[in-house]
């Protein structure tokens, strides 16, 4: 290891970075100068500029009856913005009275273009307050002004409507499920409401009921009943419980037929012999009883041989003389001899 006297004796002095000229330093002063006036200038003068004021709006994506008011108010509000000055914010504002806008994408065209492409609500299902029936979004949102769509979903439940969202959970969470539903099975549901014993249901027309419980993972489980409403074996269910979208359950379904199974020795059976007119020399007869169908019983309880016991002939008794002295009275007691 080194000494510290030979660490000593090795050190050199750093090289000091010669100090700037005058004429340097004068250069760089200038050119923050003029820096700082151009930012000064673009911020306070150019962006607010008439040189590059919006002249023209393009507004696309409306579908709603109400497209013509709502392309004129962000029209009068995009005009009063310039192309380097755009805000967002104000347009949005523009528009808030209009439910069925949910989110506006700007796009400046330097120096005088504008375009707006609107992001409407789409409609998820169709919820009836007061008599009347109303659009709603899958958020909650009722969207007043669009067009009535006969082939949503109801949406069913407690709760209605304040200003334009739905209130209550059950509408809410019914309508999340709606509005997370594909479009191939939107069109075949028919209901979607609350229950007290299996949460939200979604009725399918010509097909099961779906049993979601609560919105949660509504994605995934909507996932879950295109996979079974697709696999064959489950054709003919009643349900589908899709609590645990991991693990759906199709329920209904009619009992599958179990073929019995041979045993792996079967013993030789005696045929029965002839059938016999006496019925006692049938039961005491072994080769005639017939064998227990109950395979514990059969290894468990050995059969005991049953004696043969010679049929007796039975000899029918006299029927007794009937006369008409012992001859008792419909419903009375037989009266004696006189």
């Amino acid at each position: 290891m080194r000494s510290a006297a030979a660490a000593i004796a090795d050190w050199r002095p750093l090289r000091v970075v010669p100090s700037l000229s005058p004429r340097l330093r004068l250069r760089l002063a200038l050119l923050v100068t003029v820096c700082l006036l151009l930012v000064a200038g673009y911020q306070f003068w150019l962006r607010d500029s008439s040189l590059v004021a919006v002249d023209d709006v393009k507004v696309s994506g409306l579908t709603t009856k109400d497209a013509e008011r709502i392309r004129r108010a962000l029209e009068i509000a995009g005009q009063s913005m310039t192309t380097l000055h755009v805000r967002e914010e104000r347009l949005l504002q523009a528009v808030s009275a209009f439910p069925v806008v949910r989110d506006i994408e700007v796009t400046s065209d330097f120096p005088h273009g504008l375009s707006v492409r609107v992001i409407e609500h789409h409609p998820a299902g169709i919820v009836e307050v007061g008599g009347r029936e109303l659009p709603v979004a899958g958020d909650g949102t009722v969207l007043l002004g669009m067009p009535l769509d006969r082939g949503l979903p109801r949406i069913e439940g407690r709760g209605g409507v304040a200003g334009d969202r739905l209130e209550g959970a059950e509408l809410l969470h019914a309508a999340r499920i709606a509005g997370a539903a594909p479009a191939p099975l939107r069109s075949r549901i028919e209901t979607i409401g609350f229950r007290a014993d299996q949460g939200i249901v979604a009725e399918l027309s010509e097909g099961p009921e779906l049993i979601f419980g609560d919105a949660s993972r509504a994605e995934a489980k909507w996932i879950a009943a295109a996979r079974v409403l697709a696999d064959p074996e489950a054709e003919g269910a009643t349900y589908i419980d899709l609590r645990l979208p991991g693990r759906p359950a199709a329920g209904g379904l009619p009992a599958a037929t179990v073929a019995p199974v041979a045993p792996a020795e079967q013993t030789a059976v005696t045929p029965p012999a002839a059938a016999t007119a006496d019925p006692a020399a049938a039961a005491t007869d072994p080769a005639r009883v017939p064998a227990t169908t109950d395979p514990q019983a059969a290894t468990e309880t050995p059969a005991t041989p049953v004696p043969e016991v010679p049929s007796t002939p039975v000899t029918p008794a006299p029927a007794a003389p009937t006369t008409p002295e012992t001859t008792a009275p419909a419903g009375g007691v037989a009266a004696p001899p006189g």
